[in-house]
């Protein structure tokens, strides 16, 4: 007995101690859609990353920054993985929001029309899909629009759900033309529709996927979302450099049985994430101008590192956490 008590003891000792194993935190992160610049947030879970890093991460799918924006606001999740621009007007208004990182500072779209719309000019008159309205694919229209000299008033505009069925859309000819990324411009091509314009290939850089939270709970739970930047950004460093483990995650989740569409996604994306994931300050200026279009509150001279918080970015880098992936 006395023998017994003592382990007992040992352990109630072992489990107050300081650096004792404890049980993953969970944190719940949200992505935007399935296309492929989620890949790494994906990654961090099929690759074993939030575990490696001591979370219990869960992933849920929210279509639409609004939404996305209104769980994070709301405290439902605790991480939003999509476009810069869906907190850009929260954080104009102060709301409790920031950007702590970024994987995509490009448009990863190509805008997509009908075989017979072959310039332009020609989708005077037509409908545009997008996924929903003041968010990274209404945002890409505008832009194309922008550099066409179009107005928007010229055709109709209105959100049509996610990329597979704008893509379905365009197949059933209830679409015109509509923003895609890989795989979904892949599978476009194939159906002989025309790619009027590669996005990616504009010189603006854009924050299409970054890391948002709450700013008041990365000041309550600042480990806690140091090792989800740690966990995310090791995610993108195996993506740009372990092509199958990269294929392999895009093959389960975008549920494409077509390797080849699965390797053309990844040699897209995969030059294009940025690692360290960072966040290009003239992206975030490219998209407040955007916004800035539809708020008259984001006119005017805006110090953009209100918006932005990469001190643990930083503090990874003097660690020399990014070295040793490298």
């Amino acid at each position: 007995m006395k023998l017994r008590a003592l382990f007992v003891f040992a352990a109630v000792l072992l489990i107050g101690a300081p650096g004792a194993a404890r049980a993953d935190e969970r944190v719940v992160a949200a992505y935007d859609g399935f296309a492929g610049f989620q890949g790494p947030i994906w990654a961090t879970r099929e690759l074993g990353l939030f575990k490696k890093h001591g979370l219990n991460g869960e992933l849920v799918l929210i279509t639409g920054a609004a939404r996305g924006m209104a769980a994070l606001v709301s405290s439902s999740i605790d991480f939003a993985m999509g476009s810069g621009t869906a907190s850009l007007p929260i954080r104009l208004r102060g709301g409790d929001v920031v950007i702590i990182g970024g994987a995509l500072n490009k448009f990863p779209f190509s805008f997509i029309a009908q075989k017979e719309i072959r310039k332009p000019a020609d989708l005077v008159g037509k409908k545009i899909g997008i996924l929903n309205f003041g968010g990274s694919t209404d945002l890409a229209v505008a832009l194309a629009l922008k550099e066409w000299n179009l107005p928007r008033s010229s055709m109709t505009i209105f959100a049509a759900g996610g990329a597979p069925e704008r893509l379905a859309g365009l197949s059933s000819r209830v679409l015109d033309a509509t923003v895609l990324s890989p795989p979904e411009t892949i599978a476009a091509a194939r159906m002989g529709m025309t790619v009027l314009a590669n996005l990616s290939d504009l010189k603006a850089s854009f924050p299409q996927t970054v890391m948002t939270t709450r700013r008041s709970f990365l000041e309550k739970n600042r480990d806690t979302v140091k090792r989800f930047v740690r966990a995310y950004s090791e995610a993108v460093h195996i993506f740009k450099t372990d092509k199958a483990k990269g294929m392999a995650v895009y093959t389960k989740w975008l549920k494409q049985p077509d390797a080849k569409i699965i390797e053309a996604t990844y040699d897209y994306f995969a030059p294009r994430f940025s690692f360290p994931p960072r966040i290009d300050r003239d992206g975030i200026r490219n998209a407040l101008e955007l916004v800035g279009d539809r708020d008259r509150e984001a006119k005017g001279d805006i110090n953009i590192e209100q918006f932005l918080d990469e001190s643990l970015l930083d503090e990874l880098e003097r660690e020399g956490f990014f070295k040793k992936l490298r």
